[in-house]
């Protein structure tokens, strides 16, 4: 192919070409999504119902399962529907619109999560000024700005990834459309468009994972000073549902992207892809639902 004017469609990476395993995949896949939205979506509802939980942990919690969903809600429908119909086709558009969600709904995500780890940091470490320093107005705006600074920001990738030529083929080696998959099939040298953008994307990445690392830190200091065995115990409690969901999206994100060539392969990124896109935001309900004493109380009440 020419160039990208020429594609009207473009071909993803089946799991298996069995039919008896496609449809196996697609059970499993089935049995995920909806694992996933049975549980952001009794989150969402709990907390909405729920005045108790009506604070700025839950309230960027609740933010986090709708970017759960929709999240999953990119990738796995056409995942499944390619499967049952034994096809391997989506449409440009289609394509566009998926790229473009998912860089918004990760990236959204990452930032939420740098966001509530602030949280955690002002109620442990600064406890007095909590409400002065997380009031709902402050907590709303914290959000919006997390939502519409990734909105432009996956628009903006977007955009120059679909207008770079593309020469390589139409053959995208991953079950849904990704931008390092399409940037793949751009000519030689239209990439280096592209670069900067992507120097972009790793710093914002590092300098979350460095706002983190900080305020974790200091939690971990604040709590170590607590004279009370029991006292720190419940501070612990409170980080310990956020830092398993961190450190769940960090290492599959980091793994993904930074594996040596030599365990770089077919079957393995397609297992990669799906550890960073579809198994977080069927497990973060659960590992919250668990951890959380507050958040079981009230779903056991609205059950």
């Amino acid at each position: 192919m020419d160039n990208s004017s020429s594609i009207t469609h473009f071909l993803l990476l089946p799991f298996t070409a069995k039919r008896q395993l496609q449809l196996l995949h697609f059970c499993l896949f089935l049995a995920i999504y909806l694992a996933a939205l049975l549980g952001n979506g009794l989150i969402i509802t709990t907390i909405a119902w729920d005045h108790h939980l009506h604070t700025p942990m839950y309230f960027f919690l609740l933010n986090l399962a709708v970017l759960d969903v929709g999240a999953i809600s990119t990738t796995v429908p056409k995942s499944m529907a390619n499967s049952l119909r034994d096809t391997r086709d989506i449409s440009y558009a289609g394509c566009v619109a998926q790229a473009f969600l998912i860089l918004f709904f990760i990236s959204a995500e990452f930032s939420l999560l740098t966001t509530m780890s602030y949280d955690r940091y002002v109620a442990i470490c600064r406890p007095l000024h909590y409400e002065t320093l997380l009031g709902s107005r402050v907590c709303v705006h914290m959000a919006a700005a997390a939502w519409g600074t990734c909105f432009f920001y996956a628009l903006l990738h977007t955009a120059n990834t679909f207008s770079l030529p593309l020469c390589q083929g139409n053959t995208v080696e991953q079950f849904f459309c990704e931008v390092p998959e399409i940037l793949k099939l751009s000519c030689s040298t239209s990439y280096l468009r592209e670069l900067w953008l992507l120097v972009a994307s790793g710093c914002f990445v590092f300098v979350c994972f460095v706002l983190i690392v900080v305020s974790y830190v200091q939690i971990f200091r604040a709590v170590l000073r607590i004279p009370s065995q029991q006292g720190r115990h419940k501070a612990f409690a409170t980080c310990l549902p956020h830092l398993t969901v961190v450190s769940l999206f960090v290492s599959t994100g980091i793994f993904s992207y930074l594996k040596t060539p030599s365990i770089s392969s077919t079957s393995c990124n397609l297992v990669l892809s799906v550890l960073y896109s579809v198994l977080p935001p069927a497990v973060n309900p659960l590992i919250y639902s668990l951890r959380s004493q507050e958040l079981k109380a009230a779903l056991s009440k609205l059950m």
